[in-house]
């Protein structure tokens, strides 16, 4: 509630600060508000189990009732707590837009370890006591004071030391005018806090709420500082009593810190993508932006928090709010509302009667079943009344009677006692019993109690309608703790400005270990600057997410899933047995998780092998640098070579070709009849004709050529070329003996 404050109040804001009589014109209002808060007091006392009063104590003793107390009330309180244990679930940012996702991904996990390390959970678990108790709770979401603690805290606050403005209709306060938290503070203490009042807090602390009637000559004489002076002239004209704010036995002050709204016309800019912030002149990015048509200005009334601090009627600092978010730093947790008046009550507003039935029903039975009754006629014991009282309630009582007054006609003494406990009685306490769970519909089954279910599935339809009831209250529960969210949200933020942040997202069982850089100074394709995952842009919303975080949904989740995977083919389970290890509670499970992976990518032997041949190349390669370079020169020198060897071949086939192609050109040119012939040898070799392109080999021939008569063959030229053998010199003769192919051969030729 108390933070240091060590610089002096900005005066140009003048108008915008709380005035003495503003602030007593809201004490008033807090007197003329109506009264519920006793009433919430006492039935905190039913919840805790202090139900009777000392007033009806001190009749009980003088009549001899014993006092009995059945706490119906505490019990079925507690199962509500338990049930919002049980359900509790975790916040989740989300991007409220097509873009920003890892942006809301890296402040999620913030938001997260924000609400285990500031205890948010607990505070939240605090107030809900209250919230179904009497109606509300509250808890404060501040940033830490001590540098040595988390810098953010959450913290759960008595409804007694908040009062607010209950004309507002919003469930989290954003149309209330003012909101008054009051402590008990000693001096020394707020001496730290505002140490430029130093003067004024011992003087108030000696000398208590009229302290300006003491010691007049100082004032008068001089000496004293211009801000006490001015304390002085406040505290004289001051109206309220000094009861409220000064304790003369403890020499404690009452500090009120007031939060207080401003209402102001301010342009405000709409982006097209739908943000909107306030227009500053000293930003000359709100200046492109209106030039460039990026963003339109409009006119608004908007709502400006503040924040002072009251010791009385002395104002010990005033300033805007040093919260980025627009509500007050207290978040209401709501049970339920009273539609005239606004008061809120719980659910021991309903209960508490038949409670009262209860234990007043038990004494009177105890006390009915212990009281004894005396009828007897005057003088017939030989003792006063007094003692004959003690003696007849007690079991071994010795009573005297007068044998004179006995012997008389109509003398008479008689004790009667009533041990048995009538069915009425019996039925009657049972109807309060079971008037307790009718009016808060908290049943037996839901407490964990044995019900008047006969089957489970009946005692499993008794808890869902308790459940039924309790939608609206964790419904306004859960509103609550999203407004602590969102301002835990906006701290962070807030925190994070425009440096550029590199957040680490542990991994879990499942996923890995990844890293988001946030407002990361980047630049585009044509050079232009820009912060990629800027926080200060993305717009953000805080929900709650629906799957609860507790270890019973988990082992719901996690039987569930077993049942499932039994059904599965081997290869998938093999698949599906991680997401099952990771909803156990082993200690192991990440590693055992990994174990799981290595093992289901084994690979065969063959995979193996050929692994281990190019490790072995891989390290051969780069062992043997220097050999590799000979090889190389070897191979560029055998290449080499091989290009030259290549190169002849081609000009020893070239001149092979030219030749033949001349030895057969002169064939043709002496023998024009064999063109014909070697066309169609080589046609039935497979040539064609090139078409359309190419060298036709016919060479024209003059038609009709024939050999002149009795010309004699041309000489042909002898030699060994594969390509024009010799030509025979004469023709051939019959094949003789061995050569011959049938025994005709040759024989026809010879004589008879």
């Amino acid at each position: 509630m108390i933070e240091e404050q060590q610089g002096t109040q900005n005066q140009d804001d003048v108008e915008d600060l709380l005035t003495v009589d503003e602030l007593t014109e809201i004490m008033y209002e807090i007197q003329e508000q109506p009264i519920w808060r006793s009433i919430a007091d006492k039935e905190m006392d039913y919840a805790d189990g202090n139900q009777l009063d000392s007033e009806l104590l001190k009749r009980m003793q003088q009549i001899g009732i014993p006092p009995a107390i059945e706490d119906m009330i505490g019990p079925a309180l507690l199962s509500v707590e338990g049930y919002e244990l049980q359900t509790r679930t975790d916040w989740r940012v989300k991007a409220n837009g097509d873009d920003g996702d890892d942006v809301a991904d890296a402040l999620n996990y913030k938001l997260n370890l924000a609400e285990k390390q500031s205890k948010a959970d607990k505070a939240c678990s605090d107030a809900f006591h209250t919230q179904i108790g009497c109606g509300i709770g509250w808890v404060e979401v501040k940033r830490e004071q001590d540098p040595f603690k988390f810098p953010y805290r959450c913290v759960v606050v008595r409804r007694n030391e908040i009062h607010w403005d209950m004309k507002a209709n919003e469930p989290d306060l954003s149309d209330a005018r003012w909101l008054r938290r009051t402590r008990w503070v000693h001096p020394k203490r707020l001496i730290k806090a505002f140490p430029m009042h130093k003067e004024l807090i011992e003087t108030v602390g000696r000398y208590g709420g009229s302290w300006w009637q003491q010691d007049l000559s100082l004032l008068d004489g001089g000496g004293m500082s211009t801000n006490l002076n001015n304390a002085w002239l406040e505290a004289r004209s001051y109206t309220i009593s000094e009861q409220y704010w000064y304790n003369p036995t403890s020499k404690e002050m009452n500090i009120a810190e007031v939060w207080y709204r401003r209402w102001v016309n301010v342009p405000v800019l709409k982006f097209q993508d739908g943000r909107v912030v306030e227009y500053d002149d000293d930003n000359i990015a709100h200046s492109i932006a209106i030039v460039q048509g990026m963003a339109t200005v409009e006119q608004a009334t908007i709502s400006k928090v503040r924040r002072s601090y009251w010791l009385g009627p002395h104002c010990l600092n005033d300033s805007p709010s040093p919260y980025s978010h627009h509500y007050f730093p207290y978040v209401p947790f709501w049970g339920f509302k009273e539609d005239n008046t606004g008061i809120p009550y719980g659910f021991v507003r309903r209960m508490k009667y038949n409670q009262d039935s209860i234990n007043s029903g038990i004494s009177k039975l105890r006390w009915g079943m212990s009281v004894t009754r005396v009828e007897r006629t005057k003088g017939a014991v030989a003792m006063t009344d007094e003692q004959l009282r003690r003696q007849v309630a007690r079991p071994d009582a010795d009573i005297v009677l007068d044998h004179t007054h006995m012997r008389q006609q109509g003398a008479r003494f008689e004790v009667k006692r009533d041990f048995d406990l009538s069915q009425q009685h019996f039925q009657l306490l049972n109807d309060n019993r079971a008037a307790i769970e009718r009016v808060s519909n908290i049943t037996s089954g839901f407490q964990g109690k044995k019900g008047n279910a006969n089957s489970g599935k009946q005692e499993q339809l008794q808890i869902e309608q308790s459940n039924q009831t309790l939608m609206k209250i964790m419904d306004n529960f859960r509103e609550g703790r999203t407004l602590m969210g969102e301002m835990l949200l906006s701290m962070i933020v807030e925190d994070f400005g425009t440096r550029p942040h590199t957040i680490t997202i542990k991994g879990d069982a499942v996923r890995d270990e990844r890293q988001i850089i946030i407002n990361k100074p980047e630049v585009d394709e044509h050079g232009y600057p820009y912060v990629s995952n800027d926080v200060q842009r993305i717009r953000l919303k805080v929900v709650l997410d629906d799957v609860p975080s507790t270890s019973t949904f988990k082992e719901q989740q996690l039987n569930s899933l077993s049942e499932v995977t039994k059904s599965l083919p081997a290869n998938i389970q093999t698949a599906v047995l991680p997401y099952l290890m990771a909803l156990t509670d082993i200690p192991y499970k990440r590693e055992i998780i990994e174990s799981i992976k290595q093992a289901t990518q084994a690979q065969t032997p063959e995979q193996i092998q050929q692994q281990i041949q190019e490790a072995v190349k891989q390290a051969l390669a780069n062992a043997g640098n220097d050999i590799k370079l000979r090889e190389l020169e070897l191979k560029e020198r055998k290449s080499g070579s091989e290009i030259k060897e290549i190169d002849a071949r081609a000009l020893q086939i070239g001149v092979q070709a030219a030749f033949a192609a001349m030895q057969a050109g002169a064939q043709v040119a002496q023998m024009p009849q064999i063109a014909p012939i070697a066309d169609e040898v080589m046609m039935g070799a497979g040539y064609q004709r090139p078409n359309p392109m190419g060298d036709d080999p016919n060479y024209p021939t003059p038609t009709n050529a024939q050999v002149a008569p009795n010309q004699q063959m041309p000489q042909v030229h002898e030699n060994t070329s594969p390509m024009n053998p010799p030509v025979p010199q004469h023709a051939g003769t019959g094949m003789r003996g061995i050569e011959t192919e049938r025994t005709s051969d040759n024989i026809a030729n010879e004589a008879p």
